[in-house]
């Protein structure tokens, strides 16, 4: 196929770009707009899979967002490829804000738990992760309860104006091939003479 890529990305590299992309973020965001909204399936299944992408990506579970997105689009009824677009919420500009916040609230809610700290302030070595759990989860578990609530509200800010969009997009879709069909139509009767006779005109 003319100008297609010689070497395929590899999965990691496929990954790195998602999450960091080549370009401007402003770019990419465009990007997954224009593939969300053009994707074919009902408007309620693009907007839950996009909320289950949203909501994904607040919970700590990092490394595990696409398969706990797509867990939760086929429990709602959502597109798993709009799930897979909505795991773009969690990126490397908004995970730390995320995490901050989602650990935050948890600790309003359960209380301060001796040995959390701020997961901003976590050394994620492979051995911490591999050997100390127990030193993770005083973290993990206000990040947890936080980053669910977080991503259910994002998560259904997120359906209704994904929703909305969606049928605005579909709505003016379809008003613009109605008016080029209409516009070939006028075009057609008016190089027809005998179609211009037949509406009482003269040809011409």
């Amino acid at each position: 196929m003319l100008f297609r890529r010689k070497a395929r990305p590899t999965l990691s590299e496929r990954v790195r770009i998602a999450l960091w992309p080549r370009r401007s973020f402003g770019r990419s965001f465009s990007y997954y707009r224009h593939r969300v909204l053009r994707l074919e399936a009902s408007p309620h299944a693009i907007a839950a899979g996009v909320a289950a992408g949203a909501f994904a990506s607040c919970t700590p579970l990092v490394g595990f967002h696409f398969l706990l997105s797509f867990i939760v689009a086929w429990m709602v009824g959502g597109s798993m490829i709009a799930a897979a677009f909505g795991t773009a919420v969690g990126n490397p500009l908004t995970f730390p804000f995320i995490w901050l916040s989602s650990f935050k609230l948890g600790q309003a809610i359960l209380g301060r738990e001796e040995g959390a700290v701020s997961p901003l302030q976590l050394d994620l070595s492979f051995d911490l992760l591999w050997n100390s759990f127990a030193t993770l989860w005083p973290t993990l578990k206000p990040m947890l309860l936080g980053g669910t609530i977080i991503g259910l509200v994002i998560g259904a800010i997120l359906y209704f104006l994904t929703r909305s969009a969606v049928l605005v997009s579909r709505s003016l879709r379809e008003a613009r091939l109605k008016a080029r069909l209409a516009a070939r139509e006028a075009e057609a009767g008016n190089a027809d003479p005998l179609a211009s006779a037949r509406d009482g005109a003269p040809p011409s």
